[in-house]
């Protein structure tokens, strides 16, 4: 098993010092960063002031964070890896992608229903009975539910098991169901188009997002500078602002 780091011991806050694009200025300098669905929405604003301060592109590819990780260890090109739990990062880690990962943030699971909450969810044991839906039990966001399900002891079915947490809060916010487990930061970006009723003793089941620059990196050092800058002083403040909590910084 490949180490994973709790927090970064020393960030060299590279992403401050910028990178510059072709020497000629004909080109920006592009990184591909493969990332949980669930960080669709900061990581986007995130590369706002990145692309800026770098003069690069940041192309993403969001999606289950299971999915993602086995593509990187069967080849798939990318720069970033970023994965919603550590079980997921492994699968990259031990296809020797990388040699270590990061924790950058934890979340939480939440429910979350339409504005009106029509089916009047107050708690987990009010699902049943509802059209509900969660992750499919493959991916981070699955197991999650079910280790949070398990414990509350609740048995209700869900209407249908999606492919990634996206999904999961897109079948609420369309009103094809009632309810719908989700982490807390998708109920943050999803704003008004839901209603959030929260879990006791969530906290137990928090889960925590991994980031690695990938050895096969076509941009290295920009991979590790957008890694760096996920974890300064910026990045974690619009981390927090989306939802997701932060580790301590090393002193």
């Amino acid at each position: 098993m490949k180490r994973i780091l709790a927090v970064s011991l020393a960030t060299s806050l590279l992403a401050l010092t910028g990178c510059s694009g072709d020497p000629g200025g004909e080109g920006r300098d592009e990184l591909t960063v493969l990332a949980a669905a669930s960080l669709t929405d900061v990581f986007e604003a995130l590369a706002e002031d990145f692309e800026a301060e770098h003069d690069a592109e940041v192309t993403f590819s969001f999606g289950s964070s299971t999915d993602l990780a086995e593509q990187v260890a069967d080849g798939a090109p990318g720069d970033v890896l970023a994965t919603a739990d550590e079980a997921s990062m492994e699968l990259a880690l031990d296809a020797g992608a990388a040699e270590s990962a990061t924790i950058f943030a934890t979340n939480v699971l939440t429910i979350v229903t339409p504005p009106e909450n029509p089916a009047g969810v107050t708690a987990l044991d009010d699902l049943a009975g509802t059209t509900w839906v969660r992750c499919a039990d493959e991916v981070p966001c699955g197991r999650v539910a079910l280790a949070v399900l398990e414990s509350a002891g609740v048995t209700a079915e869900p209407a249908s098991l999606e492919e990634d947490v996206r999904a999961t809060l897109d079948k609420v916010t369309s009103g094809e169901a009632e309810a719908g487990l989700v982490y807390a930061s998708d109920a943050v970006a999803a704003g008004d188009a839901v209603s959030t009723v929260e879990i006791p003793d969530a906290d137990r089941y928090r889960t925590s997002y991994l980031h690695t620059a990938l050895d096969s990196a076509d941009e290295p050092a920009l991979a590790r500078e957008w890694t760096d800058y996920v974890q300064s002083e910026d990045g974690r403040r619009i981390l927090v602002e989306a939802g997701f909590s932060v580790p301590p910084q090393a002193p």
